[in-house]
């Protein structure tokens, strides 16, 4: 059945959409490493168990601050945010491209993707410059929302940049977050199961990894995401 004004469509393998908002950390990148260390040194800086993380993924580490240190005076939490930035920018060892990344990312038009990423934005361009992959035009970052996921801010905001209408959009995730913020926005969502630490993703549709999708541009503007992989996972 035909929704908003150009139609996402679902097909038996995938869908039909206008535009395709990509997570960066754990979807496009594979970033888990430097990220575990930066946290927690920064645990350990701050007397913070490293636990406490458990659930974090995939938001804005400046509210993921302000839960861990709740009785801090905002100075002290810009604080905090200021060390954590400091730590990350200067820790990009082994941070590499996903699978299947970088044809994604090459297969949509100026108009057709966008990444839409919980970090900051000179940390996002710096991870994916070590992964060796090229942004699409439109990157909405931490810097750009003045709330992340869960909230629907991020991808709308993405969305509306682009000029799309966001149920005509299709996000692709690796966090339960992001895939509360797609559909907060009325997104449609595709989970990818990339990350080690996450499972049990509420996706419209779950793949094991970037390398499980065709993307297939149409002559009409839109872009069929197809499922290559006969086995979904459970």
């Amino acid at each position: 059945m035909a929704m908003g004004t150009s139609g996402l469509r679902e097909t038996d393998r995938g869908f039909v959409v206008t535009a395709v908002l990509f997570d960066l950390d754990g979807t496009l990148i594979d970033s888990t490493p430097a990220v575990t260390r930066c946290w927690t040194g920064w645990c350990h800086e701050f007397g913070v168990d490293p636990a406490e993380l458990a659930h974090s993924h995939g938001r804005r580490a400046v509210e993921i601050i302000a839960d861990l240190l709740p009785t801090s005076a905002p100075a002290e939490l810009a604080e905090a945010a200021r060390r954590l930035d400091e730590l990350e920018l200067a820790d990009l060892a082994g941070v590499v491209a996903l699978p299947g990344a970088a044809t994604a990312l090459a297969a949509l038009g100026p108009a057709q993707g966008a990444i839409v990423t919980s970090a900051r934005r000179d940390l996002a361009i710096a991870r994916l410059g070590a992964g060796g992959l090229v942004p699409p035009a439109t990157l909405i970052s931490a810097d750009d929302v003045q709330v992340g996921k869960p909230d629907p801010a991020p991808y709308l905001a993405a969305a509306h940049k682009l000029g799309v209408a966001p149920e005509d959009c299709l996000v692709v995730e690796d966090a339960a977050a992001g895939i509360a913020s797609a559909k907060a926005a009325g997104m449609r969502s595709l989970g990818v199961l990339t990350n080690p630490h996450v499972t049990g993703l509420q996706a419209d549709l779950v793949v094991n990894s970037l390398t499980d999708i065709e993307w297939a541009p149409g002559a009409d503007g839109t872009i069929d995401v197809r499922v290559r992989a006969t086995d979904l996972p459970a």
